[in-house]
């Protein structure tokens, strides 16, 4: 699975200066670090994000993220799972309570190095670290039920395209946000 990964990464197009540094850090990253799927990492590892649009593709769906303080795409750790679309895709269900998400690219849609302040989690302190993110476009029916995780998120519901750019509060979060949604209008228009 690791050489699959590897294989799609390398097969990846960066959209931008960003993806493109970032792309090349990731391969370097595989090559080098130990448990890059693992927690175990202090130091980075690997994430998956999804970006879930309605059918009609005007509108994202966002948690509330509860350590962020602010609205945020669905995912989480790799937790030693080397498929990162199934990990997506498993944050995705478990975060919003949809069990009907359709995966629109097999192939990685976004990836970013990000980084992660300092934090208390279940009463430890988890120290500043990278994830390695990889973010994939998945589908849903926004008339299907919602519900909260609510030991990682007070909040799910559905935002306009244009305002998911906006509603984050951070400033880092609204960058990728705005090219996620560009990427969004050029996979519509191929």
């Amino acid at each position: 699975m690791l050489l699959k990964l590897e294989k799609e990464i390398i097969e990846f197009s960066p959209y931008n200066e960003q993806e493109k540094l970032d792309k090349n850090i990731l391969l370097k990253l595989l090559k080098s670090e130990k448990n890059i799927f693992s927690r175990e990492n202090k130091i980075c590892h690997f994430t998956a994000s999804s970006w879930i649009v309605n059918e009609e593709k005007t509108k994202v769906l966002m948690i509330y993220h509860n350590i962020y303080n602010s609205w945020s795409w669905t995912g989480g750790h790799a937790d030693n799972e080397m498929n990162l679309l199934k990990v997506a895709l498993t944050e995705a269900k478990e975060e919003t309570g949809l069990e009907n998400i359709k995966v629109l690219l097999e192939d990685i849609f976004s990836i970013e190095i990000l980084t992660v302040d300092g934090h208390m989690k279940n009463g430890e302190y988890v120290s500043s670290h990278l994830h390695l993110n990889i973010t994939y476009l998945l589908e849903a029916n926004e008339h299907d039920m919602l519900s909260i995780k609510e030991d990682e998120n007070s909040d799910v519901c559905w935002i306009n395209i244009e305002e998911s750019e906006k509603i984050s509060n951070e400033e880092k979060m609204k960058i990728i946000y705005k090219k996620l949604n560009e990427k969004l209008k050029k996979y519509l228009r191929s």
